[in-house]
Parts: C-alpha cells; structure tokens; sequence
C-alpha cells in the first residue's frame, strides 16, 4: 500500500513501520498504520462519496460531548484518524456477561449525540456541516421512497409481488404520521449499531465512521440500532439508558423508529441481491410485514 501521503503530508518525518487491514467499513477501507514513533492511526479510503471533511468536522464538533478517532489529516478520497483501542460491541455481545451495562451505554451515548444540533433538518455536503439543500425533510416522503427503491431496484424475484405491495401500502400510511418527526435538527449518526462502537470494561469508547451522518430525528438511530434482533435485554437497557440520559421518545415511537428505519431498507433493495445486505433487508422487510403489513 502507497503511504506517501501519510509520511510526505499527514505525519511529515515519520515513517510507516507496519500496516494491516481492518474488517468492517463495508463503504470504505480501512488500514491500521503503525509508525516508528509508536503511535497508532487509521487510513481510511472512501469507495464511495468523498466524506472525509464531513468526518473531520464532526470529529471537532463532537469533542467534549462524544468520544470519536481525533482526524489527524484529509485529502481528497482519504483520512487518517488517530486509532482508538476497544472491542467492537458487535463481538462484545456473544461472550460479555453484562449485556445491560452495554445496552445502558449505548444508549447514554445515542442521547449524547442528540445534544449536538443544528439550524435545520438536511444533509452535510462538506465541512461547513450547514444541512441542505433548503426546505429538505430527511422524515418526509417515505412512500415515494418506498415506490422508487421498488421499481428502481432488484426487489423482483426476492420479494413477491403481494409483498411488495404491502410494503407499498404500509410505507403509504406510515408516511403522515412520521411528520410528527418534521423539523427534528439533531445529529444522526445514520449507521448506529453494533458494528460502530467500540467498548472497554463494557463501557462505548468511540463511536466510528461517521459518513452518513445528518440533522434530523434521533428515532432514525434508534430504528438503526434495534433493527435486528439484538441478545436478550440489550434493547430495554438501550431504550433505558436513553432516556435517562435525556433522549425524548414521543409516543408511539417503536412504530415511528421502523417506519423511519425503512428509508435505510429500502434502499438496500437498490444493491445486487449480492451485496451482503441486499439478503438482510429482505429479512427484514418481511418481519416488518409480519408484525405491520
């Protein structure tokens, strides 16, 4: 791997001594650097859109609030951040012996994030972190949505076509009642679930790839992090750590968090029915039928 940039630009005088690859990062690549000083980074090359000013203005904002890798140096297509030690909370969950204390941090975190917020709803195109474009509503239009990610995407063939229109009629009435969400200008983290946090002593110590992030809901990191079965008791203490770290849920906000976890399902059905999440959302869409079609 090329780490000129690293030693030339981003670390001047130091060298790089040791690389190796991280698992994770599905929308980008991942390198543990090692340098002769024996400090630790991450070399992140974005395969997709270009977010690493995004990353690295978010890092700044969340000092002090959230624990996120401190953004060393950008370029165009990649980062480097200063590596962050801990287990992910994915692994964590098979063999921890207090699911509670992780599911209790996760979601003091999650509230804590919430706290960051901005002058209106919208999507960061760069660095200024100013969401747009103007009047955008990241909660509006999840049936439109729901229509295009069917036609436009490989739903036929997996999902039958009496699914596909439940799923068409579910989104159309949860649409008016997710505009109870309108004008919600939080940090979302957008990809806030197991595979993005680190822990130690049970405890998140960072939370990671920030990409996605935009202003809106909270709920939209809720339905991300309870969108899969989750180990017994984790969900109740997420829910709990939550609020009592100040996160609001309105009422009915267990049907509002799937409704609006459906823009991320839905837009899975755009992959090839290769792609590691194409299967996933498929599942899922059909136990959000079961329980709601």
């Amino acid at each position: 791997m090329n780490t000129a940039w690293v030693e030339k630009t981003a670390l001047p005088g130091r060298r790089v001594i040791e690389t190796r690859e991280l698992s994770g990062g599905y929308s980008n690549h991942n390198v543990h650097l090692t340098t002769d000083d024996g400090n630790s980074y991450v070399l992140r090359r974005f395969l997709g859109d270009d977010r690493g000013e995004v990353e690295a203005a978010l890092a700044r904002r969340l000092a002090g609030i959230v624990a996120v890798p401190e953004v060393i140096a950008t370029a165009p297509g990649v980062l480097l951040a200063r590596f962050r030690p801990g287990r992910m909370m994915s692994d964590a969950l098979t063999d921890s012996t207090d699911i509670v204390e992780l599911g209790h941090s996760a979601g003091e975190t999650l509230a804590r994030i919430g706290t960051v917020t901005f002058d209106a709803p919208g999507f960061f195109s760069d660095g200024a972190l100013r969401p747009g474009p103007e009047g955008i509503e990241p909660a509006s239009g999840l049936d439109q949505w729901v229509d295009r990610c069917l036609t436009e995407g490989n739903a036929d063939g997996h999902l039958s076509g009496d699914e596909q229109r439940a799923l068409r009629a579910y989104a159309a009435r949860m649409t008016p009642r997710l505009a109870v969400l309108h004008g919600s200008r939080q940090l979302v983290h957008s990809d806030f679930n197991p595979k993005n946090l680190l822990v130690v002593h049970n405890r998140v110590s960072s939370v990671l790839d920030w990409e996605f992030a935009f202003s809106g809901p909270p709920l939209a990191d809720v339905g991300n992090m309870l969108r899969d079965p989750r180990t017994p008791g984790f969900a109740e203490a997420f829910i709990d750590g939550f609020r009592g770290a100040g996160g609001f849920l309105p009422p009915g906000w267990r049907d509002l968090s799937r409704a609006i976890d459906l823009y991320a399902l839905a837009d899975f059905l755009r992959r090839p029915p290769a792609h590691r999440y194409f299967q996933r959302s498929i599942t899922r869409i059909r136990d959000l039928l079961a329980a709601h079609g």
